[in-house]
């Protein structure tokens, strides 16, 4: 497949914001997180995605894998197929070690200081340094070591248990991974393996209590998504027979994970975890004064939230507070768990998200659908030569993405 830009034969700017509508008139449905095979995915292949999004009517897809790029030649392809535009986005997960050892739960509810985090609209095809391809790959190896030690004790407990069941990284990854193989394919692996040999739903209800140390599935066989969590939670977190701790070699700091997206054009986001079904927030997340306060200080400015989980009044509320601010705010669906969801966005009640958070969605992805077109022709994007974002020209990149976007789709 080519890597040419999708940017190769658009207009100068003058005659694009010509060609175009104004934006509150045509507010398009946008997906703008969701992960590929490339890290884990409920998607079997990156077309699915496509094919599924203009089933929807959604118009802009933003791809959001971890720790690589690999996805992003097809993904750029299959989006001049179905004429839906993209959005160049990359995942990792830092660790701040002044907040882990202040004991502080940033955007994962379990482990102190550890921080998932978001660049959005990287420059395509991907230019990075010497020093960052290295420290990509880096993040990469060891994010594959510690899966590999994970099968490996994972052998080791179902031989004692009297299984014949053995599992290779190498075979593994090469049915269910691209390059990095996760934790997550492991249980889908172990998921499958299992009803392969054990045929019976009760059979295979026995062999998981056997597995899970005498504690007895709570999920139906047939609610795959619900079981490989369980044998996720039992099997590969602490605790488990199978877990391995992550080495600090796993993480780059914030910093570092900072430095790389922008080197790489893209724009640095904090995903935002906000409520859990028990209505609880973190540490970091739950004082939205000092939230900002920290994220400016880090010249961060915008942020990512995945409304399926989030009470649609606490969503509002805090994006209203953001979007006030002149914070970058889009949304997704995620889809790193077998459940084969929808793509478009949905709120945590099922509903359809209201319509002043569709319109500050499609101009978050508008601001990155500039910042990646202006970026393709040799200009500066929403970021400054010092990284800092030119919130004071937010309307601006609004409608130069929402005439880029438009150019494409049409």
């Amino acid at each position: 497949m080519t890597s040419e830009s999708i940017f190769n034969q658009y207009p100068e700017e003058r005659k694009l914001l010509a060609e175009t509508v104004d934006v509150s008139q045509n507010i398009l449905q946008v997906n703008g997180h969701f992960h590929t095979p490339y890290s884990f995915s409920a998607f079997s292949e990156i077309i699915q995605v496509f094919e599924m999004a203009k089933k929807e009517e959604v118009k802009v897809l933003g791809i959001n894998d971890f720790y690589t790029t690999d996805g992003y030649t097809e993904f750029n392809e299959r989006a001049k197929q179905f004429n839906i535009f993209p959005l160049f986005n990359i995942e990792f997960m830092a660790l701040q070690k002044d907040l882990q050892a202040q004991g502080v739960r940033v955007n994962d509810p379990n482990n102190p200081g550890r921080t998932y985090f978001s660049g959005k609209g990287l420059k395509y095809p991907v230019e990075l340094n010497a020093e960052m391809v290295e420290r990509l790959l880096r993040v990469q190896d060891e994010s594959n070591r510690q899966t590999g030690e994970m099968i490996d004790k994972l052998n080791a407990w179902l031989k004692e248990l009297g299984e014949d069941f053995v599992f290779s990284f190498q075979a593994m990854r090469e049915q269910y991974a691209k390059n990095l193989l996760r934790e997550r394919h492991i249980a889908k692996a172990l998921r499958e393996a299992a009803a392969k040999k054990y045929t019976s739903e009760e059979d295979q209800k026995a062999f998981f209590e056997k597995l899970f140390d005498g504690k007895a599935p709570k999920s139906a066989m047939s609610d795959f998504a619900g079981l490989e969590n369980e044998i996720r939670g039992n099997l590969l977190k602490s605790g488990g027979k199978a877990f391995v701790p992550e080495d600090d070699k796993a993480f780059l700091s914030l910093e570092q994970v900072i430095e790389l997206i922008v080197q790489a054009g893209g724009i640095p986001c904090y995903p935002v975890l906000l409520d859990n079904p028990k209505g609880e927030f973190t540490d970091f997340e739950g004082d939205y004064e000092k939230l900002y306060e920290s994220l400016v200080d880090k010249k961060v400015y915008s942020l990512e939230l995945i409304p399926g989980r989030n009470k649609p009044e606490i969503l509002e509320e805090f994006v209203n507070f953001f979007n006030e601010k002149g914070f970058v705010i889009t949304f997704g669906t995620e889809h790193n768990t077998p459940a084969l969801d929808p793509i478009t966005v949905y709120g945590g009640d099922g509903n359809p998200l209201s319509d002043n958070l569709k319109q500050i969605g499609y101009e978050g992805a508008c601001i990155i659908a500039a910042h990646q077109y202006l970026l393709a022709k040799g200009k500066e994007g929403f970021l400054n030569a010092y990284g800092t974002a030119k919130l004071d020209r937010r309307k601006e990149f609004i409608a130069i993405g929402h005439a880029a976007i438009q150019h494409f789709v049409h």
